[in-house]
């Protein structure tokens, strides 16, 4: 996340999707921008108090999306997948707006959890989630890493047209 974070366009709105304790929410708030740090749990959030991070709590896995209609610079996910409103997200980008999304991908089953297929992204996943939304792919991989857990993940960087 970080080697992309300085193409979100300056100053601009993102949206921490399943925060989790907002280690990237607090990284974005330093760099200047403001931070909506969404979870179903913000009790750890909650406690870093900055006025550049607003926590907001939210079952995210609900058939009502509870962030309709609202629109963001920059979306980051970080090891959380909820395919039902896996399409929503690129639809919340603003133009120029940057789509960082990271988690765990097929395979990941031989390294522990998750091994629920329902949590695994699918080869390609990501790569057809931009398709369908015409986002510009900055850069993807599918790969094993060893640290800091051994793993199997798939890592988007993408751009919505202006």
């Amino acid at each position: 996340m970080k080697r992309f974070a300085h193409l979100i366009p300056k100053s601009g709105l993102v949206l921490d999707l399943a925060c989790g304790a907002g280690r990237h929410a607090r990284y974005l708030a330093n760099l200047g921008f403001s931070v909506i740090a969404v979870d179903q749990d913000i009790k750890l959030i909650q406690s870093v108090h900055t006025a550049q991070i607003t926590p907001e709590q939210w079952d995210l896995e609900l058939e009502a999306w509870p962030l309709e209609g609202r629109l963001f610079d920059g979306i980051v996910v970080t090891n959380y997948l909820y395919r039902p409103h896996l399409d929503r997200l690129p639809q919340m980008l603003t133009g120029g707006g940057v789509l960082i999304y990271e988690t765990f991908a097929q395979g990941n089953e031989a390294f522990g959890k998750p091994s629920n297929p329902n949590f695994l992204l699918k080869t390609g996943e990501l790569l057809a989630l931009t398709a369908r939304h015409g986002l510009k792919i900055i850069a993807y991989e599918d790969i094993y890493q060893d640290s800091p857990k051994p793993a199997m993940m798939q890592r988007i960087c993408a751009v919505k047209a202006v």
